[in-house]
């Protein structure tokens, strides 16, 4: 008989995602990440972590189970003996402008080696135009420019076609073109780029695809895949 402790140790763990694979490639370097290198060899690194809803957690069954909770406990386990820290400064509902606007307050406050920016979702969900949104994008990079940190982007989710839901309803080619346009400008400027809307669509052994029932934010096993997958590949470049 299970006793109590081994009953809250197995209630507290992640979930662990039947399949979570990686068709698409997950991650686009684009310059070599040297200031998280550099801290990761002082036996430390500081992520600041920046975007909208799905970087808040908004869909996960508890704050433990969402992506930047899961994604420390991650690079923890592949970096053994770096202290990683994952400054959770997601905003639900924010596209790419404002959020850029916080990252002068954000990044005194955090002092990150490396920025996480998860851009262009809600940009498309509020029916922005693509010169409004490479605008704002590149006002964000201004920002960026001083910080002395490595960025990478985080392009937006893909949001399941069998819902009956009308405001996701044909959402997805908007969602890949800003996608693209994202991965675009990033090669641009030099910033690394997480392809979450590409590799989403092998997810389809996940519950629900990963997404849960408003047909927006990722449930446990999709915020579970997404953060095995971008410390996966994370470490990988950083090695």
């Amino acid at each position: 008989m299970r006793t109590l402790l081994a009953l809250l140790v197995i209630a507290a763990a992640p979930p662990v995602a039947a399949q979570c694979p990686a068709d698409a490639e997950v991650l686009t370097v684009n310059r070599p990440l040297g200031a998280a290198r550099a801290a990761i060899a002082e036996g430390r690194l500081t992520i600041l972590a920046m975007g909208s809803s799905s970087i808040e957690g908004v869909g996960a069954s508890a704050p433990e189970l969402s992506f930047v909770p899961l994604l420390e406990q991650g690079l923890e386990t592949r970096l053994p003996g770096v202290v990683v820290t994952v400054v959770n400064r997601g905003v639900g509902g924010e596209n790419a402008g404002e959020t850029a606007a916080r990252f002068p307050a954000e990044i005194e406050a955090a002092q990150p080696d490396l920025i996480l920016w998860q851009l262009g979702a809600n940009d498309v969900l509020q029916n922005r135009s693509e010169d409004a949104f490479l605008a704002d994008f590149r006002a964000g990079q201004a920002l960026l420019a001083d910080s002395g940190a490595d960025v990478i982007v985080i392009d937006s989710q893909r949001v399941p076609e069998d819902r009956d839901l009308d405001f996701i309803r044909g959402r997805n080619p908007a969602l890949g073109a800003f996608s693209a346009l994202t991965a675009l400008e990033a090669g641009r400027v030099g910033y690394g780029v997480f392809h979450r809307f590409d590799t989403m669509a092998g997810w389809s052994g996940l519950d629900a695809g990963g997404v849960g029932p408003d047909g927006l934010h990722l449930n446990d096993a999709g915020y579970a895949c997404w953060a095995k997958l971008t410390a996966e590949s994370l470490v990988g470049a950083l090695r």
